[in-house]
């Protein structure tokens, strides 16, 4: 991109100026990124606003949104629509759906596809949990 400084790796993680991110708006944002932190087991930022994995330059961040309208799953006419969703890679389907579920998330009724778990978190953003198969 045009712009943006562009690293080759060398550069350690604090000095780089090249971070990227998605954000997800929330009723509550600080609650939802400690959910976030705790199921991916990444650091929180310093204003709690924000998780940063432990290796690389993305990051999840939340906003505070009074007006924020939870999404269905599946998309229904006339609903909210969901803007985007989260997919996570793990190695044991049926422990990362626990895991997810214990931290407040809920399993959605309709599932697309047998290696893929679509669970709606706190704030009812849907995410995906799947396995290479």
């Amino acid at each position: 991109m045009r712009g943006r400084t562009q690293d080759d790796g060398s550069t350690p993680r604090d000095a780089r100026s090249d971070y990227w991110g998605v954000v997800l708006d929330s009723t509550d944002a600080r609650a939802l990124a400690r959910f976030y932190a705790t199921l991916l087991g990444w650091e929180l930022g310093p204003q709690g606003l924000a998780i940063l994995p432990p290796d690389g330059v993305a990051y999840l961040s939340f906003q505070d949104s009074p007006q924020y309208v939870r999404p269905v799953w599946p998309p229904a006419d006339g609903q909210q629509q969901q803007m985007l969703h989260l997919d996570f890679e793990v190695d044991d389907l049926a422990e990362a759906v626990a895991h997810a579920v214990e931290l407040g998330a809920v399993v959605a009724d309709f599932q697309p596809q047998h290696d893929v778990r679509v669970l709606l978190d706190p704030d009812g953003h849907p995410f995906c949990l799947y396995t290479q198969s």
